[in-house]
């Protein structure tokens, strides 16, 4: 019978913790998810050390979530975009009846979306006649934009701000990032072959009913509105505008919130103004040349008029 030794076993132990601390990070950029498993059954062969076996499960759960994510298509993801965009239309009005408004606003959008991180995409602006002030974007590329919010900017640049700030939701899919762990994203692929009569039809309606709570009620993670911010100021800069025209958004709204509709609005589904307008001048100093950017007012103007 071999000696039992104490210290060497709380060393190991300890070696194995800390290994997996370090080894932690790398394992989720792991091209192959079974490589890490492998790793796993070389540390604990028997599957018997608690802390081990917590962080294979962690992995396994995150590797269902990233292929889930990867295994909509873009059919599907704009399927989800249009059911939500369906209870857009119900909770904030019908689209603004002008045309020439409706245009602009889809050229804008679509010449900043150009210039964001997924641009071969198409998207689609909708200006809806609500006195609320907000802006929200569904999966696929479907904008929304209020007519009140539309009217207290004062320039194009702040209009193209705003646009990018939503385009930028849609690039880095974050209202499908927030509902990732939904039970209809196990084995999830293509929307359309699915019953929707049946348990997966169930389990999508589920999934469309917490993805209106999120973005009609709940709003984002904090996280994700900051990043769009970032991500609104820089695809505005690279598409001609000043990305201070973000700032300016944001402080009109500061100016509104005392009188106007929380509920449902910007002011009640992102973080505090504040706290956006002190990381949006931070992130300005990334732009020294940011004052001689195109804010164009006068077309703006005529345009804004119309609503």
């Amino acid at each position: 019978m071999k000696n039992y030794n104490p210290s060497f076993s709380k060393r190991s132990a300890t070696n194995r913790r800390g290994f997996l601390k370090y080894l932690g990070p790398f394992l989720v950029l792991l091209s192959s998810p079974a490589f890490a498993f492998n790793i796993f059954k070389v540390l604990d062969p028997e599957g018997k050390n608690e802390e081990i076996q917590k962080a294979r499960q962690a992995i396994e759960g995150l590797t269902g979530i990233i292929q889930s994510a990867e295994g909509l298509d873009y059919k599907s993801e704009f399927t989800i975009g249009e059911s939500l965009a369906l209870e857009g239309f119900q909770r904030y009005g019908l689209p603004l009846k002008n045309d020439r408004v409706q245009k602009y606003v889809n050229t804008l959008g679509n010449a900043v979306a150009k210039n964001s991180t997924r641009p071969e995409i198409p998207y689609y602006f909708v200006v809806v006649d609500s006195p609320i002030y907000n802006a929200f974007s569904c999966p696929g590329g479907i904008v929304f934009l209020s007519k009140s919010l539309v009217k207290g900017m004062n320039s194009e640049a702040e209009l193209a701000c705003v646009l990018s700030h939503e385009v930028a939701h849609v690039s880095h899919k974050h209202a499908l990032s927030s509902v990732r762990r939904a039970k209809f994203f196990e084995g999830a692929a293509k929307i359309g072959t699915i019953n929707m009569d049946g348990q997966d039809g169930r389990k999508y309606r589920d999934m469309v009913g917490n993805l209106q709570t999120v973005l009609f009620d709940k709003g984002l993670d904090k996280a994700m509105e900051y990043e769009a911010d970032q991500s609104a100021m820089d695809v505005a800069y690279r598409t001609g505008y000043d990305p201070a025209g973000m700032i300016r958004v944001l402080k009109m709204l500061k100016k509104k919130e005392a009188t106007a509709t929380i509920k449902g609005s910007w002011f009640s589904t992102h973080p505090p103004l504040s706290s956006r307008i002190e990381k949006c001048n931070h992130w300005k100093g990334k732009y020294p040349d940011a004052n001689q950017m195109a804010r164009v007012k006068k077309r703006f103007m005529r345009y804004r008029q119309m609503l």
